[in-house]
């Protein structure tokens, strides 16, 4: 049986030397390459195709998620695994939306984080005890009514961003909070001012907070 080649991009040395360790250990995994950036991981994806990424999401430069994203695009069949100190709501479903197929803590069992390693590889989706408690927990809490259903017109990630424009965020801002490039959240914008028939920014955020948006941030 073939062993699961595994890139592990972390910028911190130590634990990426804890993890070099635990997979040169174990019978089913061996050591693909290592990164230290999301540059580097993005570069060494292609190169090496890897069947799985242990991926940081803070490392110098391109953050994990943003890495994660550009590496499916053009690798989709590369299981990514989240490896993180974090475990916010935001980080979470970033993390999600760019397409990783696990998420787990940085304090996980050495066995649990093999297990999680060939789960992701056989294409499984796999979250630690903490992280899928707050999915749990997100997915059976009550959500409010969406304001932005006023606009029937705009997809799903329209209205996201359009209340971000309600909030006064800039485009640099709303794409490191959806963990989107620039240029798509430009683009995105500009399919918001098309649809609602608005010139600029100004009308489109006017439109937005009339419909009951961005009010908790003014």
């Amino acid at each position: 049986m073939d062993r699961i080649g595994v890139l592990i991009a972390d910028d911190n040395d130590r634990f990426r030397a804890g993890l070099r360790a635990l997979l040169q250990a174990a019978p089913e995994t061996e050591v693909a390459g290592e990164a230290t950036t999301g540059d580097e991981a993005i570069a060494l994806a292609a190169r090496l195709q890897p069947d799985v990424i242990l991926m940081d999401i803070r490392m110098p430069g391109l953050n994990g998620i943003e890495a994660t994203r550009r590496i499916l695009q053009t690798s989709p069949h590369i299981g990514i695994l989240i490896l993180t100190m974090y475990e916010d709501d935001d980080s979470v479903f970033a993390a999600m939306r760019a397409g990783a197929r696990g998420y787990l803590l940085k304090g996980a069992l050495k066995a649990e984080i093999l297990r999680a390693i060939r789960g992701v590889a056989s294409g499984e989706a796999i979250f630690g005890p903490a992280i899928a408690r707050r999915l749990m927990q997100y997915f059976a809490a009550p959500r409010p009514s969406a304001p932005a259903s006023a606009f029937p017109e705009l997809t799903e990630r329209e209205q996201e961003i359009l209340s971000l424009l309600a909030q006064h965020h800039p485009n640099t801002a709303i794409a490191e909070r959806l963990a989107l490039s620039p240029k798509t959240v430009r683009n995105h914008v500009s399919n918001i001012f098309s649809k609602l028939q608005v010139a600029d920014r100004a009308q489109a955020i006017i439109l937005a907070r009339q419909a009951g948006l961005g009010r908790d941030n003014s």
